[in-house]
């Protein structure tokens, strides 16, 4: 059976810093010298999020009342307002 990894904080900070940045989890794992898999339940332990990438509302964007149209896009504020009275979520870490 393999050995339990011991993570040190200077691969904790190297996790988070670089996860803020806004690299992806492959390359944290070859600068660190991990598999990307390993990286990313660390990095979900330390809940190192990626920066919030900002949605620009569709210019124009009209709702129509009407029961039939279409669908709105997924986390469109008018429906998930609706359904939880919050704003949408951007991640399971505070």
């Amino acid at each position: 059976m393999p050995k339990a990894r011991v993570w040190t904080a200077a691969a904790d900070a190297v996790i988070r810093n670089m996860r803020a940045g806004g690299a992806t989890w492959a390359q944290i794992g070859r600068t660190l010298g991990l598999s990307r898999n390993t990286v990313i339940e660390r990095g979900r332990r330390l809940c190192a999020l990626a920066p919030t990438k900002v949605v620009a509302p569709v210019s124009g964007e009209v709702v129509s009342d009407d029961p039939n149209r279409g669908a709105l896009r997924a986390g469109h504020p008018l429906t998930w307002g609706l359904l939880t009275g919050e704003p949408y979520p951007q991640g399971g870490c505070q």
